[in-house]
């Protein structure tokens, strides 16, 4: 799949395929770091660093460089991991002129990203995602975050990596589940993007089939609705459709033996917020369920009892979208036609999330 393909967004460069690591190795020469943190967890250090470090080895040799590895997961994205890693930069001495390289997926680039915009009020960071969530949403729009008492990305800051690497052949590294993941970002693409995306994306039968044209489709709806609205002022609440709810489950369940990953919980949520769309914006009832069929088909089902309904919808109280204690909704009129800060009563939650359990 090797393609030379190059998105800038204003803020940022996003670099897509191989040519992305002359890019990086030539920022790394100009810019003169006196020292480099190469940060992922031991799942990438073990299958993806060795192939960064292949691409970057002449070039890292002329630096002071260190790793730095953590457990994956969700519940490692915390101030504690933070605390750890900001000890261990000044321990090494790691000054103003320093670089972080996030390698990995979006809890790496969540957490790294956050890690150096703190740090000495800012230093530089890169991202290289090696999950296709990472690829197509995390590492992507400045956006950094920990999470605080099980409540998703509620401490953060917008903060923009010197460049984004996106090297697809990492993917290959990647479990289905996780694979899984990016996919419930790249159906919030199509359906945000308009109905040719959609039509393109609903007929695939396996999520193998995805391609890095779709891929790179995925990308470019991200960086066009980021560059006309970095800060979430307004279009950028698009992305946060399926993450009201979605990110209301996740956190729910972050801290019991049901955990779920970010991207089954926003593929959930999807399917929750195209019922409220139908009852709320008049969206096409054969949408909803040709949206439902197609997310049945590739995700599994979560569990959610009905006694749990009333405690995930308390969460939503502490979304970030939020101008009270009331949920904000972003909400499909069509496919391509998206409304933001929609009010939707309890009672159409409790609703929506019957809908997709039942």
């Amino acid at each position: 799949m090797e393609r030379k393909k190059i998105l800038i967004n204003k803020a940022n460069p996003i670099l897509f395929g191989h040519n992305a690591y002359k890019q990086l190795n030539n920022l790394i020469i100009q810019k003169s770091y006196s020292k480099i943190l190469i940060f992922s967890d031991f799942e990438t250090t073990k299958y993806c660093l060795p192939v960064l470090e292949s691409k970057i080895k002449s070039t890292i040799e002329l630096t002071e460089t260190h790793n730095y590895s953590i457990n994956s997961g969700e519940i490692n994205k915390n101030l504690d991991s933070a605390k750890i890693i900001w000890q261990f930069l000044i321990e090494k001495g790691f000054k103003r002129n320093s670089l972080i390289i996030n390698l990995g997926g979006g809890m790496i680039t969540d957490l790294g990203g956050f890690i150096a915009s703190a740090y000495m009020r800012g230093v530089d960071f890169v991202n290289i995602p090696t999950s296709l969530l990472g690829m197509v949403d995390a590492s992507i729009g400045g956006k950094t975050g920990i999470d605080l008492k099980n409540i998703k990305n509620i401490i953060g800051s917008f903060y923009f990596p010197e460049i984004t690497v996106i090297d697809t052949h990492y993917l290959d590294t990647l479990p289905i589940k996780q694979f899984k993941c990016g996919l419930s970002e790249i159906i919030k693409h199509s359906l945000i993007e308009g109905k040719n995306d959609w039509n393109r994306l609903k007929v695939l039968k396996n999520i193998k089939e995805l391609n890095e044209d779709i891929i790179y489709t995925s990308i470019k709806t991200k960086v066009r609705i980021v560059e006309q609205d970095p800060k979430e002022k307004n279009i950028r609440k698009f992305l946060n459709f399926g993450h009201t709810i979605g990110h209301a489950i996740e956190s729910f369940l972050l801290n019991t033996d049901r955990e779920v990953l970010h991207g089954e919980a926003v593929a959930a949520g999807i399917i929750m917020e195209s019922y409220l769309s139908r009852s709320i914006c008049n969206f096409d009832e054969k949408k909803v369920n040709e949206i439902k069929n197609f997310i049945d088909n590739h995700f599994d089902k979560i569990i959610i009892k009905s006694e749990e309904i009333h405690e995930i919808i308390k969460i939503m109280s502490f979304d970030k979208k939020n101008k009270d204690d009331t949920p904000k909704f972003v909400l499909m009129r069509k496919i391509g036609m998206i409304e933001i800060d929609k009010n939707v009563s309890e009672k159409d939650i409790v609703k929506a999330i019957e809908f997709y359990s039942y």
